[in-house]
C-alpha cells in the first residue's frame, strides 16, 4: 500500500485494501475506445460557476475531457442554473451553453465525508479546475500545497478575477468590472460618447481560453515531471494582456489610445464600418493591395495614386481628408450590393448584422456551427459548437447534466464503492445534508 503523502494507484480506495469492480474496469476500457477524442483519458474536477470558469472548460469537454463538476448541494450548485430569462426550476439555457458534454455530482467539500469523497477523486483524476475569489481556493483547500500529498501530480488551476496575489486577490471580479478597470471600456465606444463595455463577455470567455491553455500545459508538465502545480490565471491579468499593441505602444512610446469613430483600427485606414443606403457594412485595407482593390470597387482609383494616401502612413495623416470622401461614397449604395462587389474583388469586408442573421449565414451552416442534442424540458436543445478543432474526429453533443445525476455513477465506477459504501456516504452527509 502507499505510504503517507503517496498517491495511490489508479483502482484502490485508501484503507479499503481492494479494487475496483468489473464495472470500473468496463468504465476504463469505455474509455479506451474513446482515445480517437483528442483529450480521452483527461479526467478533470471543476468547482465552478456562472460563465468563465465553465467557458473554459466546455472546449476541454468538447475535446474529450471528462470534466465533472463538483457542486455544492447547500446553494444549488452551480448559479448558471437559474440565470434568467430562460429558466426554469434548475434548467437555464444560460447553464446549457458552458456546460454541454460535463458530468455533476453533489459533494459537500465542508463535510468531512465529502471532503474524503473528493480527495479519492483527486487520487485518480489529472486537474483540480476552479473559478473563484482568488482567495478562495487556499481557503477551502483546493490548492496545490494542499492537495500534493493527495496526488503529487495534481494540476490545481485557479480562474479568478484578480489572482491568487496582490491587492485585490480578495476582490469579487466580474468581466464588466475588468473591463473598468483594464481600459478596455475607456477604449469603446463613439469619441463623444460614454464609456463602452464589449457587447459579450469577452474578458470571461478569453480568460476561460487562458485557463484552459494554462491547465493543458500543466498536465504535460505534470506527466512528463511527475510533479504537479497551481496555475493562477485571472481576468484582469487576461484583459491587460489583451491590449496588446496600444498598450505596447503606450510603454515605450507614451502613446495615448483613444476611442474612434465608427469602430475604426487605430492606424489603419479604411478599416472601420461605414454607413451604406441601407445599413453598414465594415471594409478593411490592411495592405497596400487591398487599399488598390478598394479604389477600384468604389470606381475612385484616383485614391491610390494621389500621394496623400498612397501608404499606410499617408493615409493615416491624412485621414481627416480621406474619411470624408470614402464615407459619402459608400453611402451611394446597399450594404449587400457593396458586399458583393468587395467580396468579388477580395476586399476584406462583412455587413454589420444581427445575431439572427449570423446563424443563417451559409458559413454557420457549412461549418456546422450549431449542434443539437436531447434534453429532458427542452426536447432538443441547440448550442454553438466549440470553435477548437483538433483531427477529425468530433465528440457527440450531450446536453448539460441535472445537479447531481452523475453522482453515484462516478463514485461507484471510478472510486469502486459498493452500495453500501454509498449509503453510508450518504448518511454522513458527503452529498447534501441529510433530511430528516
Amino acid at each position: 500500500m502507499p505510504g503517507p503523502g503517496r498517491p495511490l494507484r489508479r483502482g484502490h480506495r485508501q484503507g479499503s485494501g481492494r479494487q475496483h469492480r468489473p464495472r470500473a474496469r468496463r468504465h476504463l476500457a469505455l474509455k479506451e475506445r474513446e482515445v480517437t477524442l483528442p483529450l480521452s483519458g483527461l479526467r478533470i474536477l471543476a468547482i465552478e460557476q456562472y460563465g468563465a470558469g465553465p467557458f473554459g472548460s466546455s472546449h476541454l469537454a468538447d475535446l474529450g475531457a471528462e470534466v465533472i463538476k463538483i457542486e455544492d448541494p447547500a446553494t444549488g450548485g452551480d448559479v448558471g442554473r437559474t440565470v434568467p430569462p430562460y429558466a426554469e426550476d434548475e434548467d437555464s439555457l444560460f447553464f446549457e451553453a458552458f456546460n454541454r458534454g460535463k458530468k455533476s455530482v453533489s459533494l459537500d467539500l465542508a463535510a468531512p465525508s465529502g471532503r474524503a469523497v473528493f480527495e479519492e477523486l483527486v487520487r485518480v483524476s489529472d486537474a483540480v479546475y476552479s473559478n473563484l475569489r482568488g482567495d478562495v481556493p487556499e481557503k477551502i483547500g483546493i490548492a496545490y500545497a494542499q492537495l500534493a500529498p493527495v496526488n503529487p501530480r495534481i494540476v490545481c488551476c485557479s480562474l479568478s478575477g484578480y489572482g491568487m496575489t496582490g491587492p485585490r486577490r480578495s476582490d469579487p471580479g466580474y468581466d464588466y468590472v475588468v473591463q473598468a478597470l483594464t481600459g478596455w471600456m475607456d477604449l469603446t465606444g463613439e469619441p463623444d460618447g460614454p464609456p463602452t463595455k464589449s457587447g459579450l463577455s469577452l474578458v470571461d470567455f478569453s480568460a476561460g481560453y487562458v485557463a484552459a491553455l494554462s491547465l493543458l500545459a500543466g498536465v504535460h508538465a505534470a506527466r512528463r515531471d511527475e510533479v504537479g502545480m497551481d496555475c493562477d490565471v485571472s481576468l484582469f491579468d487576461t484583459a491587460m494582456a489583451m491590449l496588446s499593441y496600444p498598450g505596447v505602444w503606450h510603454l515605450n512610446a507614451g502613446f495615448a489610445p483613444r476611442r474612434t469613430h465608427h469602430s475604426a483600427h487605430p492606424s489603419i485606414i479604411p478599416f472601420q464600418a461605414f454607413e451604406t443606403a441601407d445599413g453598414w457594412i465594415v471594409v478593411a485595407a490592411p495592405k497596400e493591395k487591398f487599399w488598390r482593390r478598394y479604389t477600384e470597387v468604389v470606381e475612385r482609383p484616383d485614391l491610390a495614386t494621389d500621394p496623400r494616401f498612397a501608404t499606410l502612413a499617408e493615409r493615416q495623416r491624412n485621414a481627416a481628408v480621406l474619411l470624408p470622401i470614402l464615407e459619402e461614397i459608400m453611402r451611394t449604395r446597399t450594404s449587400a450590393d457593396w458586399d458583393e462587389r468587395l467580396r468579388a474583388a477580395a476586399v476584406p469586408s462583412g455587413q454589420v448584422r444581427s445575431v439572427a442573421e449570423a446563424f443563417e449565414d451559409p458559413q454557420t451552416v457549412a461549418r456546422g456551427l450549431v449542434v443539437e442534442a436531447d434534453h429532458p424540458r427542452y426536447g432538443t436543445i441547440r448550442t454553438i459548437a466549440s470553435p477548437v478543432r483538433v483531427g477529425s474526429t468530433a465528440a457527440s453533443p450531450r446536453r448539460a447534466p441535472r445537479r447531481g445525476e452523475d453522482t453515484d455513477g462516478v463514485v461507484t465506477e471510478l472510486l469502486g464503492y459498493s452500495v453500501d459504501d454509498l449509503d453510508r456516504a450518504r448518511r454522513e452527509g458527503a452529498f447534501g445534508r441529510v433530511q430528516g
